[in-house]
């Protein structure tokens, strides 16, 4: 589908660093779909499964993304929605230049050290699982999202990606404030006039206008000024946009080092990228842009800095939390396979197991933010099992001596949907229902039926043809 851009997004680019009318224009015009994502390391961690998991998606063609480690591009556009992998969370459906992020993460941080790390406009959770790829393991991930209905999306991502070491809130940047100096490092891919993404939207088109263009350059001030304190003394913070507008780059970084004492950071960068290096005209901050004619990917925008100054974090007296007691502890032993420092919260009637640092943070966290995912929930401990919950399944805490039923593609598709496979299997009880050795799920098997506890909202609801 060809379709107009607008004359004045083209004419406010004149004079950018590598910015080619013609082909900018000709590479919106053919309208190309660039199909991309990211393996999740947790899961696809050997190269045999990996393998495996790209090949079900297509049989040839598949390709590196340059600049991340577990980047792929697809020659088409398979049907994810009908892929259990897609469910298992094996991988993420990412565009392409924005996994650049892990290069400017690389380039600013000492990741083998334990982070505290705020994904600030989250939804839907691409740049917070790469993230979470990215740090150890005894690090911690604030994923948040300011619309509530994004929030809950965000949060079924984390819980697909399966990490035990992420916080998901539910905040707007100014709630941030009362956390002076907690982060090492704070990313921002603010919210913007989406020009970037036109090739990908073109129906993004209609609702750009000059005049967006302002206010969006205004709310990214507002959200940087107001997350700010929250960033440590020499943390870092990234920001990226998928816009081509100085107003919503360029300026803001000249911006950013006019009002706050920010040191601009280089990012390293291969010439057989293409990524177009930009210096900005007051400050002379270094960004990267993203444009689709010159590389495999859609537009993007990104620069770091490191905070020169910053309050130190103050951790007022925080309420002690309920933990699971030993008679509980001993009826989730079975299922869960838990690191010694681990902690089980007891929320509600539910158990939630938690790693260090984050049961660190949790009761300060608590006071200061609105908690909607925190950890894995376990489920719900009775007299004698544990009603296990949808998180475990997909986590990497749950046990690998449980028993489980693996599904062959057409079953894998009828359990998603929530339905009965109908399958013939020995195991009594609960098990968990898995697809080629990646856990889907739960259900429990009796002697004539198979009841299904895959979550309601999570189903499948496209009509499954040519099965």
């Amino acid at each position: 589908m060809s379709y107009q851009l607008p004359a004045a997004l083209l004419n406010s680019l004149a004079g950018l660093p590598g910015y080619n009318r013609e082909t900018f224009e000709q590479v919106h015009m053919a309208a190309e779909k660039i199909t991309s994502l990211r393996l999740n390391p947790a899961k696809t961690g050997t190269p045999e499964i990996a393998q495996e998991v790209l090949q079900s998606l297509s049989s040839s063609g598949v390709s590196k993304v340059p600049w991340s480690s577990e980047g792929y591009y697809l020659p088409a556009r398979p049907s994810f929605t009908f892929d259990p992998y897609f469910h298992a969370g094996a991988y993420y459906v990412q565009e392409a230049s924005s996994m650049f992020l892990e290069q400017a993460v690389r380039a600013t941080v000492d990741l083998t050290t334990p982070l505290k790390v705020l994904d600030l406009c989250a939804a839907p959770g691409g740049k917070s699982t790469l993230l979470q790829s990215l740090i150890s393991p005894d690090s911690l991930l604030v994923a948040n999202e300011v619309i509530k209905a994004r929030a809950a999306l965000l949060s079924d991502n984390i819980t697909k990606w399966g990490a035990a070491n992420v916080v998901v809130t539910n905040n707007d940047p100014r709630d941030f404030s009362r956390l002076p100096g907690y982060f090492d490092l704070v990313v921002v891919d603010a919210p913007c006039s989406g020009s970037g993404l036109f090739r990908r939207n073109p129906e993004l088109i209609a609702e750009w206008s000059p005049e967006n263009v302002t206010l969006c350059s205004q709310r990214q001030q507002r959200i940087m000024a107001d997350v700010l304190p929250a960033v440590k003394e020499n943390g870092i913070v990234i920001y990226s946009t998928c816009s081509f507008s100085a107003a919503e780059d360029e300026e803001i970084l000249d911006w950013l080092a006019s009002h706050f004492e920010l040191e601009n950071i280089i990012v390293p960068l291969e010439e057989k990228w293409h990524i177009v290096t930009t210096v900005t005209n007051k400050r002379n901050c270094t960004g990267y842009r993203f444009y689709p004619d010159q590389l495999k990917g859609e537009g993007f925008f990104i620069a770091c800095f490191r905070k020169r100054s910053g309050e130190s974090v103050r951790n007022g007296k925080a309420p002690k939390p309920t933990l699971a007691n030993a008679k509980q502890r001993d009826v989730m032993a079975p299922w869960t396979n838990v690191p010694a420092d681990y902690q089980y919260w007891q929320h509600q009637e539910e158990i939630l197991l938690l790693p260090p640092l984050l049961a660190a943070a949790m009761p300060f966290l608590q006071q200061q933010l609105y908690i909607r995912k925190a950890g894995v929930k376990a489920g719900q401990p009775g007299a004698k099992e544990l009603i296990p919950d949808h998180q475990l399944a997909l986590s990497g805490l749950v046990s690998e001596q449980l028993p489980a039923v693996s599904l062959e593609l057409p079953q894998a598709l009828q359990y998603l949907r929530k339905e009965d496979p109908g399958i013939d299997t020995h195991v009594r009880g609960w098990a968990l229902v898995k697809y080629k050795g990646m856990s889907l799920g739960w259900a429990k098997f009796l002697p004539n039926r198979m009841n299904n506890y895959y979550p309601k909202e999570l189903r499948i609801l496209k009509e499954i043809t040519g099965l």
